[in-house]
């Protein structure tokens, strides 16, 4: 099983201003040992919305977003805990 590789923001500007002035995408590509579909994709995101290209995980944009999904994910730990430990002392003692 292969892992999914990860690339920041400025590994894939670097390497759109390197297929540009290179003029071939292939050889570029090569050159970074990536697959050339990867950097055609990543061309023609940064040509689509230069400002906004290749946004990454990063913060979310919503702070209260932010801790509603912590809290969200609170609750759920709890009540896995609470399940847990319903399943104990509900068993009947031998």
């Amino acid at each position: 099983m292969r892992t999914r590789r990860e690339y920041t923001k400025e590994f894939k500007e670097d390497a759109v201003r390197l297929a540009k002035e290179r003029g071939n995408i292939n050889e570029a590509a090569r050159g970074l040992g990536i697959n050339a579909s990867v950097l055609r994709r990543w061309k023609r995101q940064h040509e689509e919305a230069p400002g906004q290209a290749f946004p990454g995980k990063g913060k979310p944009r919503d702070a209260e977003m932010a801790v509603l999904q912590r809290e969200l994910r609170r609750i759920k730990e709890e009540n896995e805990i609470l399940k847990k430990a319903m399943g104990i002392f509900t068993k009947a003692p031998r």
